[in-house]
């Protein structure tokens, strides 16, 4: 399914974003690699709830970032405030799944009056981020290998199909189109892939770590839903979220579910959104 993207001008640069539905605003945040392509079944279910913004953050997706930006998720919660403003949306409720849940803590932290509710699926999660399986990756982006990748990915959706399949339950299943519409803007050209390199670069939990004293403040309705199945993020960490946050319902379990369960279970996730936002209703 081709994408049908709009932009908003911000201080960050030129927001790429889909949108759907009606409501109160939803905005669904995606992590590394992907856009907010990733949330198209989930928002299937919800649109008639919400007004439904799946963004491409910053260095992703259709998103124009200017080759400087600060790629910090300190930032990247800054852009999503510019975001809401720009388009007037006032308070919003905020899904994030990867390092777009680590940015959505943040973003919950810094503006909780903005915040009506929050949904963490698997995730960036205090001191867990970069998660130590992952740090190999970072190393060897540190080491230039993101400029031999890019064209190999470019050139054959199977290679971009083995860089996202541990996120997957069932890598074999993700139909070329959509590695392509994940991949190809972010391997376009040099610059682009400059900018992942630099998200990678930026990668520091301190972020993460210093938004725990206001996350224990937190009292928006917070749902976590999470994927037993997923080598980066354990479970562990949603026990540490519905810990640490007054406002948390107790954890959603997926046995088996992987990192990029929005995409391949979106039906449990819409479910239990539905079911938050029936129970959370609050003026918009």
């Amino acid at each position: 399914m081709a994408r049908s993207t709009k932009r908003v001008a911000t201080r960050f640069g030129e927001i790429a974003y889909e949108e759907r539905g009606e409501g109160p605003p939803a905005l669904f945040l995606h992590g590394v690699f992907l856009n907010g392509h990733l949330w198209r079944h989930v928002i299937d279910e919800v649109a008639g709830q919400r007004r439904c913004f799946a963004l491409d953050l910053l260095g992703h997706g259709e998103t124009r970032t200017p080759a400087e930006a600060d790629l910090s998720f300190d930032a990247q919660a800054g852009m999503i405030a510019a975001f809401a403003d720009a388009l007037g949306l006032g308070r919003i409720d905020l899904v994030g799944n990867d390092s777009g849940g680590g940015i959505a803590q943040i973003f919950a932290a810094s503006f909780p009056e903005r915040v009506r509710s929050l949904t963490l699926t698997n995730c960036d999660t205090h001191d867990n981020w970069p998660p130590p399986t992952f740090l190999p990756f970072i190393e060897a982006v540190a080491a230039g290998r993101l400029r031999e990748l890019g064209p190999a990915v470019l050139a054959d959706p199977a290679a971009g199909r083995e860089l996202l399949g541990v996120g997957y339950e069932h890598p074999e299943r993700v139909s070329d189109e959509t590695v392509r519409t994940y991949l190809d803007p972010i391997f376009a050209s040099a610059d682009r892939i400059a900018l992942l390199e630099r998200w990678c670069a930026a990668m520091d939990n301190r972020q993460t770590v210093a938004a725990e004293a206001s996350l224990r403040r937190l009292a928006a309705p917070t749902l976590i839903v999470w994927g037993t199945g997923d080598p980066f993020f354990d479970v562990a960490w949603a026990r540490w979220l519905y810990e640490a946050i007054p406002g948390a319902r107790p954890p959603v379990v997926l046995e088996g579910a992987k990192l990029f369960f929005p995409e391949e279970r979106p039906e449990p996730l819409a479910a239990a959104l539905r079911s938050l936002w029936a129970e959370a209703a609050v003026p918009a």
